[in-house]
């Protein structure tokens, strides 16, 4: 066996544990929200699943207002990702390829907002948000996540790359700016848009700290905050706990599943934007 061979193996092997390792609390999870509560207490409770109870998943989705979580935090999820790909793109648009004042001031800006942390300005948007009148409100919940710097930033990379002669050709046959951006520049960077668009929904289907804030009624409540008050209704009941868990992740999970290559090509160019 050669020295290249040993390490091909030695290398899959740590591979292959590493990924055990991070599947093991997936597997946890799974085999708490699939016991009784009494088995999971008690000193038979073992690691191999060897109870197949779905008890608790009938209680979290009889019990709670998990269905009315799903469709809020789908809605919001949807709006936020909608409006902040279409903005960031004209407005990424207008930064690249129209020339007017203040045009290397304003991109300067958006570039600088990474060095702004989120959480820093939850205090003034949420004295923002309550003198508007929008607390426990949908636009309350939306609009201060509509901030998404990146996205501009990633889109004015790609349409700077564009040449401009595919403009001027368009503006000589009479098309306008609209023409130019949703018929020229968005079908050439269709991957970019999907990319982002998924990973802008992920980031707004997880979001929990701002609508924890905004949100003062069940009915409003989004997935991540929602999970929360069934908690304490509940009190310590780890196999609700683990199945509501598990539902309030499934779709996160599937999208991630089957847009896979999506998620991992926005991420890189995230970083590689931050970077």
């Amino acid at each position: 066996m050669t020295a290249r061979r040993i390490r091909n193996i030695a290398f899959a092997g740590i591979v292959v544990i590493a990924a055990l390792i991070w599947i093991f609390p997936l597997y946890w999870a799974l085999t708490t929200s699939l016991r009784s509560e009494a088995r999971i207490v008690s000193d038979a409770a073992g690691v191999l699943l060897d109870e197949f109870n779905f008890a608790a998943y009938a209680e979290v989705l009889s019990n709670s207002k998990l269905p009315r979580w799903y469709l809020n935090s789908i809605g919001t999820s949807v709006i936020i990702t909608t409006i902040v790909l279409l903005f960031g793109m004209m407005c990424a648009y207008a930064l690249s390829q129209l020339r007017f004042p203040g045009r290397k001031a304003l991109y300067l800006a958006v570039v600088a907002s990474y060095m702004v942390p989120l959480p820093a300005l939850y205090v003034a948007q949420f004295v923002l948000m309550n003198d508007l009148g929008f607390v426990n409100s949908w636009q309350g919940v939306i609009l201060p996540q509509l901030i998404v710097p990146v996205v501009v930033v990633v889109y004015k990379q790609f349409f700077d790359a564009i040449p401009r002669e595919m403009r001027e050709a368009v503006l000589l046959d009479g098309g306008g700016e609209f023409t130019l951006l949703f018929k020229l520049y968005l079908p050439l960077n269709w991957g970019i848009t999907t990319a982002l668009a998924i990973i802008t929904f992920i980031i707004a289907w997880n979001n929990f700290f701002w609508p924890f804030l905004i949100v003062t009624s069940e009915e409003m409540m989004t997935i991540p905050v929602g999970i929360t008050q069934v908690n304490d209704t509940f009190g310590v009941a780890y196999a609700r706990m683990m199945a509501l868990a598990l539902l309030a992740a499934a779709p996160v999970i599937i999208a991630y599943l089957i847009f896979q290559k999506k998620v991992t090509e926005a991420v890189m160019i995230s970083s590689g934007v931050k970077g």
